[in-house]
């Protein structure tokens, strides 16, 4: 009966572990792990862009093509070159375009097409684009004005006079 005894006892002792661990509160899992994801896409650099910065009226033009005799009263057997300068926003891209310029005069309150040209550039950082007006018969006495557009998009007028 000693041996009942101690079996019953160590049988009892065998469940009450077993109970013990089974009613132990587990562990909680750790959190998982955070899903890989793949880095960011660097964000699209924007297309670089050219525009008009300037138009120059005058008489004369250098070599840079730039006004050498700036003025906005002219005779009739005068050229009138329009000078425009034009930038890229990266100085380093080369960006194609159009310029434009459409010359007209008024004549009794209408404006009268005097003249136009159109220029396919390959712009690239700072740079300079003329054009001009000049008739074998003389300029009509007048006001005036060149319209230059880039890429369609008209960007700036400038008047002047011919006396």
């Amino acid at each position: 009966m000693k041996q009942t005894r101690l079996s019953l006892v160590l049988s009892s002792a065998l469940i009450a572990s077993v109970a013990i661990v089974g009613c132990k509160k587990k562990d909680e899992a750790p959190p998982p792990a955070p899903a890989a994801t793949a880095p960011a896409p660097a964000p699209v650099a924007a297309a670089a862009t050219a525009s008009v910065a300037a138009v120059d009226l005058g008489s004369a033009v250098g070599a840079d093509l730039k006004i050498t005799a700036p003025a906005t009263t002219f005779k009739p057997k005068d050229t009138v070159y329009a000078s425009v300068t034009t930038a890229t926003s990266d100085p380093a891209a080369t960006v194609p375009g159009k310029l434009t310029a459409k010359w007209s005069y008024d004549k009794a309150g209408t404006q009268v097409k005097a003249g136009e040209e159109t220029k396919e550039v390959n712009f690239s950082g700072p740079g300079t684009t003329d054009f001009f007006l000049k008739m074998a018969s003389g300029l009509p006495v007048g006001k005036y004005k060149v319209e230059v557009s880039l890429d369609g998009a008209v960007v700036q007028t400038k008047e002047f006079e011919v006396k």
